[in-house]
């Protein structure tokens, strides 16, 4: 199918320009019963005309919405496509939602069309299907499971494929028309993003406020079509949306599908990225499963991975960063590459990365310099969905691990006198989708008001300290910012999540989120028995090695003149890991602190009236308190 070229201001028109310039040219690959499959250029856009096809004789008007659950997959990505094209509005859902979560944005967009991955999804929609009487249909693609279902709603993705393949042909000067009649200014997706308190707002951004923020971020590392990327985190978060959907569509590079969650890592091997986004949650995960690796390995090759990474740290931001380093130290940091830096990277799947971005909560600087000290070029980001995603970014050889970057082309930032950063931008989305009083809120004169605290440092480099509404201070009036000490704690592999806390307090407590899969291990080597999660949290000497780890973080804030009273003195161990399900956290990994301080109210506050121990519930037993113990001067200089 030709379609004469237009003004590229919206997706579907590169799209065609794409399929017209590049067509042979790989647009995604999907891992399937172990064999990689490609769909290219000129495939895809092919397939979103048929698609886009039926779906008009099925109803779907401009301005429409659709919705999207399920995993990355290339037709899931089709049919994006194919909204677009009719001038529609993708509304992406995580997967992991449940029907009562799903329930609000299908209700409060009018969705009329709902893309499901699987039988799961489509049970989920079913089920609330009474509730929203603007459906009009489910398609489903995987087909396991949905032989016997027989409402009129639901329909497969081959058949509604088919229906438009044979109607395309008489369709082709209507398709032509539905894409010059495409506008930058259309709205293009709906994101819907929950806060901290768990509550959702529809981010209504047009084509041209996220294709402005994509082709500025593009220039920033000079992305291009020979770029692969990794589609692996849930197309619903405006991040992986960016990554796999939009920028694709501005660069024309191939994005890359793993068959599942468990082979994800098989695949990273195989696929070779060069461009990467991994939330810090994922980067800590991936730090911890390599300490567990080093720990079980012999004796001369842990030593050896020591003295190497110690050298790495000292030299492998600086070779990285293109900073002068006196030559006769390189020959001991190439021995080091290859004996254990380019193995490392090998099994991380990073042999071809050349830029890597972590977005979302702060990283550790311990856990984002590991990666830069072996040669990987991560670096940091920042922004929202109602920014455009992308505010600040850091540069090649301008990296600093406390810092997000300089502000991207065509941003401005400013701050209250509060320290609240606010953004003006291209970028910035329109509205919240039917919520006028929480607009006025957030953009007011032009600027968005984000509700973090930050300033620029001396070099125009952004520092983002935490949200606002978290920063507070001491009894004794110390500064308190919980995700810097989070952060510090987190950077120990036992250690997956903390929630501190002590705004209004004489000192700092902390609840404890433990990493189950390392501290099994090192428990494994002692021969501590235990029986589950629940047991292994409430082991003495699990106890003393979490102390341990956060006396160590405590210490290093002891000449800090700021901080140093914010050290956490008294900390417990939770019995069950913070989970999505439970509302602790967002889907994207972020925990929830209004929810996390409500459930846990009881625990926090026996902390900081002494007991040692406190009952919250009848189901469980009690949970054990403990103090963190205070370092000798020397051990606080080695820790520090």
């Amino acid at each position: 199918m030709v379609i004469d070229n237009v003004e590229t201001d919206t997706f579907s028109k590169f799209l065609i320009h794409h399929s017209k310039t590049r067509g042979e040219h790989p647009a995604i690959r999907e891992k399937s019963r172990g064999i990689w499959r490609t769909t290219t250029w000129r495939g895809l856009a092919d397939e979103a005309g048929s698609l886009a096809c039926a779906l008009h004789a099925k109803g779907l008007q401009r301005g429409g919405h659709v919705a999207f659950v399920g995993d990355n997959r290339p037709r899931l990505y089709v049919a994006m496509c194919a909204t677009h094209w009719l001038g529609a509005v993708t509304v992406p859902l995580y997967r992991d939602a449940t029907a009562k979560e799903m329930l609000s944005p299908i209700q409060s967009a009018e969705v009329t069309h709902i893309f499901a991955e699987d039988q799961e999804q489509v049970d989920k929609l079913l089920e609330i299907l009474p509730q929203c009487p603007s459906i009009r249909f489910i398609v489903y693609d995987k087909d396991r499971g949905m032989r016997h279902y027989k409402q009129p709603q639901v329909i497969s993705y081959e058949e509604l494929l088919r229906q438009g393949r044979e109607a395309e042909p008489l369709k082709r000067d209507f398709l032509q028309a539905e894409i010059n009649r495409g506008a930058g200014q259309d709205v293009a997706s709906v994101f819907f993003t929950a806060d901290e308190t768990g509550l959702a707002k529809g981010v209504v951004l047009t084509h041209s406020a996220l294709i402005s923020r994509a082709r500025a971020a593009a220039s920033v590392d000079d992305l291009n079509d020979a770029d692969v990327a990794l589609a692996y985190l849930p197309p619903a978060w405006i991040g992986q949306n960016l990554f796999s959907y939009v920028q694709p569509m501005i660069v024309g590079y191939c994005v890359c599908c793993p068959e599942s969650a468990e082979t994800m890592l098989a695949d990273l091997r195989e696929i070779g990225p060069t461009y990467f986004l991994a939330p810090p949650r994922v980067l800590e995960s991936i730090v911890t499963q390599a300490s567990i690796r080093m720990e079980g390995a012999s004796g001369w090759r842990r030593g050896l991975y020591k003295s190497s990474m110690a050298m790495a740290r000292w030299l492998g931001p600086r070779i990285l960063s293109g900073e002068g380093v006196f030559i006769g130290f390189r020959p001991f940091y190439a021995l080091g590459n290859l004996l254990v830096y380019a193995p490392l990277r090998g099994v991380l799947g990073m042999s071809r990365v050349r830029v890597a971005y972590t977005f979302g909560e702060n990283v550790s600087p311990k856990v984002f310099m590991f990666f830069r000290s072996i040669g990987i070029n991560l670096k940091q980001l920042y922004g929202s969905a109602e920014s455009g995603f992308f505010v600040a970014m850091q540069r090649n050889g301008e990296v600093k691990p406390d810092t997000v970057g300089k502000p991207v082309e065509g941003v401005e930032v400013k701050f209250t006198p509060e320290c609240e950063i606010l953004v003006r931008s291209p970028g910035l989305f329109r509205e919240y989708h039917n919520d006028t009083q929480a607009t006025a809120l957030a953009i007011r004169d032009g600027w968005l008001h984000t509700g973090d605290a930050g300033y620029l440092d001396d070099d125009g480099h952004l520092r983002v300290v935490d949200r606002l509404q978290n920063v507070g201070a001491l009894h004794d009036g110390t500064l308190f910012t919980p995700k810097p000490l989070e952060n510090r704690i987190k950077a120990s592999p036992y250690i997956a999540e903390a929630v501190v806390f002590g705004d209004g307090r004489d000192t700092v407590c902390a609840l404890i989120d433990i990493d189950a899969a390392a501290i099994g291990n090192w428990a494994d080597k002692k021969n501590i028995s235990y029986t589950g999660h629940a047991d292994l949290a409430s082991r003495d000497e699990v106890y003393a090695l979490v102390a341990d780890e956060i006396a160590k973080m405590s210490a290093q804030l002891a000449s800090d003149p700021v901080l140093a009273n914010a050290q956490v003195r008294r900390f417990v161990i939770l019995h069950k890991e913070l989970d999505p399900e439970d509302g602790m956290l967002t889907h994207m990994g972020a925990v929830r602190r209004d929810v996390v301080s409500k459930r846990y109210k009881a625990l926090v506050e026996a902390m900081y009236e002494g007991h040692s121990s406190v009952n919250i519930d009848a189901e469980t037993s009690d949970f054990i308190i403990r103090d963190v113990p205070t370092l000798t001067p020397m051990q606080s200089k080695r820790a520090a």
